[in-house]
């Protein structure tokens, strides 16, 4: 099992699907991926939420992944996301995505029923157990409903081997300042709010995990690139650029935004799907304007 903290952008892309609900469009997956491969990403997340993975059937997901290994095929570190609400079902997705040749996992727990944390603890030392892919740990609570506060994080990755990186989505900028503080600045962490891209990286953040290079290309790890050269002046009016159209993307909800905007850009990517609705209306007309202003 290798640990090799990544540096940078975590690009995530959508997922496709052909019309009447028949599967992903395979053709249309790849060409996404080539796209998101050009903007210069240090890795690619497939499967997150910007790729419906909680709308996905279960052979659709077996496929996503092997079309993943496929088409980014050791150009970069490729990622593959787990949710699910049983720990069985998140162990069998493991051992799926090992066998068809990703390199790394990114686990979020799903929850019904409100999860303590001796159960989120053993939720992810049963998966770390079941793969040898090292796994980041994923804190979203407003798309999984479980909350996991820093120390936890912090302490699954001292204590369950496999787990090496955090990625925190919860908005709070407080919270990563916690997760350097509680680990005196050993442990990679991610930042996965768009609106806090600036504030996490210049506060140690290793990266930024989005789906922003859909539509914005190579902008985001420019970004990146000027605070690791120390240029803070240029980091923070290129952020403020892009404000606009990361605020945008999250808040209207990324399957849907992110399709829309590749639609616009001459990226056919489908429709996302049902009960999720195409962007429409004066809202795709704005999106329009952000995009052109880019």
């Amino acid at each position: 099992m290798q640990h090799t903290p990544i540096r940078g952008i975590i690009a995530y892309p959508v997922t496709p699907f052909l019309a009447d609900d028949a599967g992903i469009d395979e053709a249309a997956f790849r060409r996404v991926l080539d796209a998101l491969l050009a903007t210069d990403p240090a890795a690619i997340a497939i499967l997150g939420s910007a790729g419906e993975s909680a709308y996905l059937r279960e052979a659709e997901w077996q496929r996503g992944v092997e079309l993943g290994v496929e088409a980014v095929g050791g150009k970069v570190p490729l990622i593959v996301g787990i949710g699910e609400l049983t720990t069985a079902a998140a162990v069998a997705k493991a051992r799926f995505a090992e066998r068809a040749g990703a390199d790394r996992l990114m686990v979020i727990p799903v929850s019904y029923w409100k999860l303590d944390e001796t159960e989120i603890f053993a939720h992810f030392e049963a998966v770390a157990a079941a793969t040898d892919l090292p796994i980041m740990v994923y804190n979203n609570p407003a798309t999984s409903g479980v909350d996991m506060p820093p120390a936890l994080l912090v302490r699954m990755v001292r204590e369950i081997p496999g787990i090496d990186l955090i990625k925190e989505s919860s908005g709070d900028i407080h919270r990563m300042h916690a997760i350097h503080e509680l680990s005196d600045g050993t442990i990679p962490f991610y930042n996965g709010a768009n609106h806090l891209a600036l504030e996490a990286l210049a506060a140690g953040a290793q990266g930024w995990c989005t789906a922003a290079p859909n539509l914005l290309g190579s902008q985001p790890a420019r970004l990146v690139a000027h605070i690791d050269a120390g240029e803070m002046e240029q980091a923070r009016a290129l952020f403020y650029t892009l404000l606009p159209v990361l605020r945008f993307i999250v808040q209207g909800g990324l399957p849907t935004t992110v399709k829309a905007g590749l639609r616009l850009q001459g990226l056919e990517a489908g429709d996302p799907r049902r009960p999720l609705r195409p962007l429409a209306g004066e809202r795709l007309e704005t999106l329009r304007h952000l995009l052109a202003t880019q």
